[in-house]
């Protein structure tokens, strides 16, 4: 006959009635324990001093009723161990004594102590969760500028700003009710179309240029980018509200035509950078490019942040327009805020060979001048020059002496366009300074006259 294994209470102990200790027994827990110093000695000394008092009217009560149990003492070992127990003290028959049980409830207090942290941990959470929502929801209600979060799945609104409900004709409480609108059942039935397009092009591509539309009641033109976002729980919508003047009412010939107006109006970008590269002035044509709602939102900041290159581009651009005072059709990239990329060229000028004083910058747009049509022609030239050389050398070396060229084409075209300074000509290439010097002494570029013309200039 099989028997069940039997378990042993942590600690056993034998009183006399007047709760001194006549004899103990441990479980293995406690096999390294030696408690033959508690025989003949009181119970209550056994444990902390704030848990003697309790223990005492435990074993008045256990007399009295014949049982008590569940009292949580810190049972002190002779070693110096403190654990905390739990105790039920039961009377022997014939009042002889009593018999005390102990449970360690050392696991069940650290896991107390866990889930206290624990607990104390997303409270701090929770509380710096809420002071990110409240600083979130003071900047997205005082910008200027008009914003929409929608469903990415419904294109029901989310949330908007003030600006935005105004642009909506939505009223003073934006949010309140916001979240039963559609988007586009805000725009007129004719350019809901052009808005989905948009945003199917989004999901497919990740972006899509703007779309103008006409909004509120009085049918006023914003232009209307919109970006995808993932959150935790589902993808949201970021769309940004830009006013845009569809119809221009042509100028008085008696009026005089101010110059400002006329770089404001522009069809280039055009901004006054200070000469470390701050932005001072920008037109609308500008915050298109970088897909921005305001001037406001550019200001102070360095032009170099959206241009291909941040570090090497505007160094480049500032350093030519000091050394030669203008800088004309500068070849770089655009990247908006929005993600968008356009190939620009950018001419400049300002107070050549003096610091301080302002540089007036043109960014023109010429992706589509670079049409793959014209690519391609360039290209094959290229390879039908490489052709001919089939059958005259090896393929491995036409292709080291083919990257050769390129590559020391490429560094002088650098060392040019930087006037010799190597720092800038290695942020422009992409390059660490010591892979520069290297590639100038593998090309016999060392004791080039453009870089010893000028002192000044070297590193």
């Amino acid at each position: 006959m099989r028997t069940e294994p039997v378990a042993l209470p942590d600690v056993m102990l034998v009183l006399d009635t007047q709760g001194i200790i006549r004899d103990a027994t441990l479980s293995n827990l406690f096999a390294d324990e030696g408690v033959a110093d508690w025989i003949g000695n009181p119970w209550a000394d056994t444990v902390s001093e704030s848990d003697s008092e309790g223990l005492r009217r435990m074993m008045e009560y256990a007399r009295e009723t014949g049982v008590c149990a569940f009292r949580n003492v810190t049972q002190r070992f002779p070693s110096g161990l403190q654990i905390p127990v739990e105790y039920t003290t039961v009377l022997l028959g014939g009042h002889t004594g009593l018999l005390a049980v102990g449970k360690n409830l050392r696991a069940v207090a650290e896991l107390q102590s866990r889930l206290v942290e624990a607990q104390q941990a997303m409270e701090r959470d929770y509380w710096k969760l809420r002071e990110v929502e409240t600083r979130y929801r003071l900047l997205f209600n005082s910008s200027r500028d008009a914003v929409l979060l929608l469903r990415a799945a419904t294109l029901r609104i989310v949330d908007l700003n003030p600006a935005a409900a105004a642009a909506l004709g939505i009223g003073a409480a934006p949010t309140k009710g916001a979240a039963d609108l559609r988007f586009p059942e805000a725009l007129r039935a004719d350019e809901r179309e052009v808005f989905d397009g948009m945003i199917q092009r989004i999901r497919e591509r990740g972006k899509a240029p703007g779309v103008l539309l006409r909004l509120g009641r009085t049918q006023t033109p914003w232009l209307v980018r919109a970006s995808l976002v993932s959150c935790a729980q589902e993808e949201v919508l970021l769309v940004q509200l830009v006013p845009a003047a569809l119809e221009q009412t042509p100028p008085d010939p008696a009026d005089p035509v101010r110059f400002e107006d006329l770089i404001e109006g522009g069809p280039d970008g055009f901004v006054v950078i200070s000469h470390e590269g701050t932005i001072l002035r920008a037109n609308r044509a500008f915050l298109e490019l970088v897909q921005m709602g305001s001037e406001a939102a550019v200001l102070g900041e360095p032009l170099g942040r959206w241009l291909g290159r941040p570090g090497a581009d505007l160094t480049v651009l500032l350093a030519n327009v000091m050394r030669l005072g203008a800088v004309k059709l500068f070849s770089t990239v655009l990247h908006g805020d929005l993600g968008t990329e356009v190939q620009a060229e950018i001419s400049a000028a300002g107070p050549g060979g003096k610091q301080g004083g302002t540089i007036g910058v043109f960014i023109r747009d010429v992706s589509r001048r670079l049409s793959a049509a014209d690519q391609g022609r360039g290209m094959d030239g290229v390879m039908e020059s490489l052709t001919r050389q089939i059958g005259k050398t090896t393929l491995r070396k036409l292709v080291d002496d083919t990257v050769a060229v390129v590559e020391q084409r490429y560094i002088e075209a650098a060392l040019d366009l930087t006037a010799g300074n190597r720092t800038a000509a290695a942020e422009l290439l992409g390059l660490s300074r010591q892979s520069l010097y290297v590639k100038l002494g593998r090309y016999g570029l060392e004791d080039d006259p453009k870089l010893l013309a000028d002192p000044a200039v070297l590193p």
